[in-house]
């Protein structure tokens, strides 16, 4: 029997971003459950370092390149994946930037917002549709887009509320996120396809120089939680591990 065809017996996801931090032990959640794993990077030195991490603990995962930025390399890792396995039972969008700092309104250089709507909403929209044909051949097909609770237009305007410093990028990007997964979610609602954001709460990851109070596990979670959602599942939300998100 074919690698292809073995691979296609088990449940499959690919997860961006997938070779540290957050990513990485989605993965690693995934692949603990008997899922077969992509593990979308572009650095290929750290990509293979990550998958042979995770087949070590048994998962059984495979490098996927892939810079969502770029179209030729989005298009290339839907082909790896269409060769390889044939389909797609969930896509985790993961990869993201915070655009740098600092991201004060008045002063914010303007190509700091450009990178991070780039990576965090049009990286997603690319990925998405590539992955599209792949994900309708599967029976129960997840999307989970990591988001973040700064995205959270209610939360930025209650006071008191802590949600992370003056930020124009990277925190309007991910209400941007958040509104594209709505729009995904009433354009799929007559099919099986769930798609929902998920926040993965402050966890220590390079993305804040590691000064998150929840480790990447904790971070994973919720994300894990809704790539393997039953069919009645919801959709076109946004979760933590508390729950619900307000919009």
């Amino acid at each position: 029997m074919s690698e292809t065809n073995t691979v296609n017996h088990h449940t499959v996801a690919l997860v961006t971003g997938a070779n540290k931090g957050i990513g990485y032990e989605i993965a690693a959640g995934l692949g603990a459950l008997g899922w077969s794993v992509g593990i979308g990077a572009r650095n290929e030195e750290r990509r293979e370092a990550a998958v042979e991490k995770l087949r070590a603990a048994g998962a059984d995962a495979f490098g996927v390149p892939l810079d969502v930025t770029d179209d030729d390399s989005v298009t290339a890792a839907a082909r790896l994946m269409e060769e390889r396995v044939g389909r797609l039972d969930a896509l985790v969008n993961n990869a993201g930037i915070t655009g740098g700092g600092p991201q004060e309104p008045t002063t914010v250089d303007v190509n700091r917002v450009r990178a991070a709507v780039e990576t965090n909403v049009i990286g997603v929209i690319r990925v998405t549709n590539a992955l599209l044909p792949l994900l309708r051949r599967s029976p129960s097909p997840r999307i989970v887009n990591v988001s973040s609770s700064v995205g959270s237009l209610t939360l930025q305007t209650t006071p008191g509320a802590e949600v992370g410093p003056i930020s124009v990028a990277y925190a309007p990007s991910k209400t941007f996120l958040n509104a594209v997964t709505v729009q995904y979610a009433k354009e799929l609602a007559d099919t099986p396809i769930l798609i929902n954001a998920v926040c993965p709460g402050y966890t220590a990851t390079d993305l804040n120089a590691f000064q998150g109070v929840r480790t990447p596990q904790q971070g994973a979670a919720a994300a894990i939680r809704l790539a393997t959602a039953p069919t009645d599942g919801p959709t076109g939300r946004f979760f933590d591990d508390e729950g619900e998100v307000p919009w």
